[in-house]
């Protein structure tokens, strides 16, 4: 695979993309089962969408999309390229949390199980070595989707970085370890901390990795308007230049091309839809 890209991310903001392409190489059954799959998928039961919870979720993340809006979008527009379940391996590079598999889940039902790449907050710990294992199961001729991204919370009343949780009576922080290593990170511009050899220490070995990596954020943080709204930002641009050097270092090993989708995962409370911010749609060749 040439490491080439050309971005997508454009037609996931257009209502073309809801218009499924015929797939190319699949079975004899043509698109039956999948618009099953489909059916099935958006329909299972999930949440209604809350028009006020909506506008209040855009108010705070102006580009968001509900899942069920962005998995839609996605197959459609891959499936122009040729790009079908029946020939792409699912990679995913999501944080730890419960709450990171409902997007990870919706996008299963389509493509089947994941391979995973991620790990606390987000970011991309199975490194090359994972990513060379994950390239070797793609499909003959085939391609691969990487879906990546930190994540935030958002409570029914608008609070960023708490999400109610079922099951749980406390509002819980999301993501836990993005705010653990925010509060470390202001520590150390604040004046009141030092940097630590956590990052040595096996037995926390990611959170020590996500506190280092935010350390370039620091001043970014400090400056902006809303510390828990910008957060999840500046994860992610760390996470992009991470995740995108990956890929090029293993780009031999990718088959036919690979499609990166990344950008932030927004999880609310168990009646309300979850949301994604796509930042990023690019295909490589």
């Amino acid at each position: 695979m040439r490491s080439s890209s050309v971005a997508l991310l454009f037609i996931l903001a257009s209502t073309d993309a809801f218009q499924v392409s015929q797939p190319q190489g699949r079975p004899s059954t043509n698109l039956n089962g999948f618009r099953d799959r489909l059916k099935s998928l958006f329909g299972r039961g999930e949440p209604v969408k809350d028009k006020t919870f909506d506008k209040l979720v855009k108010n705070n993340f102006p580009c968001a999309i509900t899942n069920s809006a962005l998995t839609k979008k996605t197959v459609a527009a891959l499936e122009k390229r040729g790009i079908s379940p029946s020939n792409t391996l699912l990679a995913t590079s999501l944080c730890c949390d419960e709450l990171a598999r409902v997007l990870e889940d919706d996008f299963n039902q389509i493509y089947g199980n994941n391979f995973n790449l991620g790990g606390l907050s987000g970011f991309p710990f199975a490194g090359n070595t994972g990513f060379g294992a994950m390239a070797a199961h793609i499909p003959d001729d085939g391609y691969c989707l990487v879906v990546h991204g930190p994540h935030v919370g958002i409570t029914k009343d608008g609070l960023i970085g708490k999400v109610e949780r079922p099951g749980i009576a406390l509002v819980d922080t999301c993501c836990g370890s993005a705010i653990a290593a925010s509060k470390y990170l202001k520590g150390i511009t604040d004046g009141g901390a030092k940097i630590t050899t956590k990052l040595q220490s096996f037995t926390d070995f990611q959170q020590g990795a996500v506190q280092e990596l935010i350390l370039p954020f620091g001043k970014r943080l400090n400056d902006c308007e809303d510390r828990m709204k910008e957060l999840p930002y500046a994860l992610y641009d760390s996470q992009d230049i991470l995740v995108r050097d990956i890929i090029n270092t293993g780009a031999g090993g990718i088959k036919k091309g690979l499609a990166l989708l990344g950008g932030i995962q927004i999880n609310t409370g168990p009646d309300t839809l979850d949301y994604f911010h796509p930042l990023r749609f690019d295909l490589y060749d």
